[in-house]
Formats: structure tokens, C-alpha cells, sequence
């Protein structure tokens, strides 16, 4: 057995199987799971509890097809503070969280003070909706952009390899 990084809960290998199987699909019934990582329905279920009730399950979600809703612009943003002291990193990250078009945000160290994943409609609204809005957020100093022009690679499987050692 493993420890997690919280210590009160194992994780073995029914378990990181468990996750596996919820990361492919999280709409398979607990019969099917059971199925692929030999377990019963009733002893998948437990765990599944187990695993939420201790947060490692954060919740479940349909993924979206983009460019099938119309959204066929990502980008990925550096955005750059004027200061780093202060409000600004807090009126930043109060303002980009109303920002329905900003997928993700993360603080970065190095040349940027954070990166964001952003999709739009088209470059119209990332220009003058997103980008212009972002700007105007209290101590916004900069913005490089970066359109992504296709995906080479997408998932939001977490790799549970090092679980199993």
C-alpha cells in the first residue's frame, strides 16, 4: 500500500484500479468497474466513497467538445503584473475567476506571473471581449498570447503509475 500526500488514507492497487477505471469513464456503472478491476458493485461503491469522502475524487463532469459548440480559438496567455506586492496578484485572481472564456489559470514562476487556457468563439472575441478585459484588470502589466493552431495532445487522465510501485 501506498500513502497519499494525505497521510490518513491508503490507496492499493483496487483503489489506484478504481481511478484508472473513473479517469476513462465516470458514467460506467459501479457493476462495470467491478467487471474490469474484480471487485463486487457493493465493494466498488464503498470505495468510491472512501475516495470522495477523503478528496480524492474532487467531482464528475461531462467533457465538451469545443470546436463541436462553436468555440474553435484556444489560447494560452502569459499575463505579467506591474507589481508583485500588493493587491494586484488578489484583484487578478478575483477578476480572471469571473472570466467564463479562462478554462484554467495557473501562477507561474518565471517570465510571467500566470498562464492562462482560454477559448473563444473566434479571435474577435478573444481580442476585444478576453485579452481587452484581462487588461484591464488592476496591475495587469502584460499579456503575450500564444493561439494554438491544433492539439497535439489533450487529457485529463492524472498518470497513477507511480501509485503502483
Amino acid at each position: 500500500m501506498k500513502s497519499t500526500s494525505n497521510e490518513d488514507s491508503l490507496l492499493d492497487g483496487f483503489d489506484v484500479s478504481l481511478l484508472a477505471a473513473l479517469q476513462r469513464d465516470a458514467y460506467a456503472t459501479h457493476q462495470q468497474i467491478g467487471e474490469q478491476i474484480h471487485l463486487s458493485a457493493s465493494q466498488v461503491s464503498r470505495r468510491v466513497q472512501r475516495l470522495q469522502a477523503a478528496g480524492l475524487i474532487r467531482r464528475y463532469v461531462a467533457l465538451l467538445e469545443p470546436q463541436a459548440l462553436g468555440l474553435g480559438v484556444r489560447a494560452m496567455s502569459y499575463v505579467t503584473l506591474t507589481r508583485h506586492g500588493g493587491d494586484e496578484g488578489t484583484a487578478f485572481e478575483r477578476e480572471i475567476g469571473s472570466i467564463p472564456e479562462v478554462l484554467e489559470c495557473y501562477s507561474v514562476a518565471g517570465e510571467s506571473d500566470y498562464m492562462l487556457h482560454i477559448v473563444c468563439a473566434d479571435l474577435a472575441v478573444l481580442s476585444e471581449q478576453v485579452l481587452r478585459r484581462i487588461t484591464r484588470i488592476q496591475g495587469v502589466g502584460s499579456i503575450r498570447s500564444n493561439i494554438v493552431l491544433g492539439c497535439i495532445k489533450s487529457s485529463t487522465e492524472l498518470p497513477l503509475g507511480h501509485l503502483r510501485r
